[in-house]
């Protein structure tokens, strides 16, 4: 099979044991390994794919957790880097009564934002297939410019490029330079995933049928336009469009979700022989939606981000489940 290299940021979320406080009120927290890129080569790797994942990490716990629980996923962590002169990133989570979240990241000297160009290995995405990156990890400093020289490279390689922004704001000292920056990574991604939270930042437009123009700008070719609960829509540049429902369940957790979607996405692109998207076919495209939504709908069912996502065997039954 294919292999998925991803690239950004891996930390520790600290989850409330309680839902329903805001931050301060939180007394309690559950330490898991967490990060969007992170997240999506877990997703891939626990369903049976192969995985890489490239990132630095603290000479200190949380980074000897964080690359424990990686390779107990069965992700290739070969290419992560450790050094003692930075941390290993944070976030602090509070959890509403509906699963939703927010976060206190604690970044400021993090480990992950200073993995240097200059660190990358020559061969590194010599057996890989599919590229992904997220936005977070794009404020300035030594890591943009490690995705820049990584995503030229794959592209110079014929790799597919996958790109879900994940809009984090509270990270970004200036939301004017999030939107611009992020907006500066689309041209080059094959795949684009979105959310409905995040349209009309990142566009300008408050309607996913208004800003296909905007984003099919560049090399893209699959817009992935996620809903949460009520579903996700695929845009083809060719002018296909698919939509499918969403899965109602007893959400726990919404940690994740949106990753787990686009992981078990590219988890099915990676199966297939052909790796030139306009050649799939649209039942075959929904068969890829349909298990996505289930894989993430399953995954808000349970806390945290990586240790609630499934393996195949966990999301057969459960789409089973859904399906009586």
């Amino acid at each position: 099979m294919k292999t998925l290299c991803s690239i950004g940021e891996a930390l520790i979320d600290f989850i409330p044991i309680e839902k329903g406080k805001r931050l301060k009120d939180v007394v309690a927290f559950k330490r898991v390994a967490g990060g969007a890129p992170a997240n999506v080569a877990a997703s891939v790797a626990k369903l049976g794919g192969k995985a890489r994942f490239l990132t630095q990490l603290g000479q200190d716990a949380f980074g000897d957790h964080i690359l424990d629980v990686l390779k107990m996923c069965g992700i290739d962590t070969s290419h992560i880097l450790r050094t003692a002169d930075a941390d290993t990133s944070l976030a602090f989570v509070s959890l509403a009564h509906d699963g939703n979240r927010d976060f206190m990241f604690y970044r400021r000297n993090c480990a992950d934002l200073q993995f240097c160009k200059e660190d990358i290995n020559e061969h590194v995405l010599d057996d890989c297939s599919i590229l992904h990156f997220c936005s977070v990890s794009l404020v300035e400093s030594p890591m943009k410019y490690t995705h820049q020289k990584i995503i030229e490279k794959a592209i110079q390689q014929g790799m597919l490029i996958s790109f879900d922004p994940n809009v984090r704001l509270s990270l970004w000292e200036d939301e004017t330079k999030c939107q611009q920056t992020i907006c500066d990574f689309l041209p080059y991604a094959d795949i684009i995933k979105i959310s409905d939270e995040e349209l009309e930042f990142i566009s300008g437009f408050q309607k996913i049928e208004d800003a296909k123009e905007f984003f099919f700008k560049g090399r893209c070719q699959w817009l992935i336009y996620t809903k949460g609960k009520d579903g996700v829509e695929l845009f083809t540049r060719d002018g296909k469009h698919l939509s499918i429902e969403g899965y109602r369940v007893n959400a726990m957790d919404t940690t994740g979700a949106g990753d787990s979607f686009i992981g078990a996405f590219l988890f099915k692109v990676l199966q297939q022989e052909c790796m030139e998207l306009h050649q799939i076919e649209e039942q075959e495209l929904l068969s890829y939606l349909t298990f996505a939504n289930a894989y993430a709908a399953h995954t808000t069912t349970k806390q945290g981000a990586i240790e609630a996502m499934a393996t195949m065997e966990e999301i057969t039954t459960f789409k089973a489940q859904l399906e009586k």
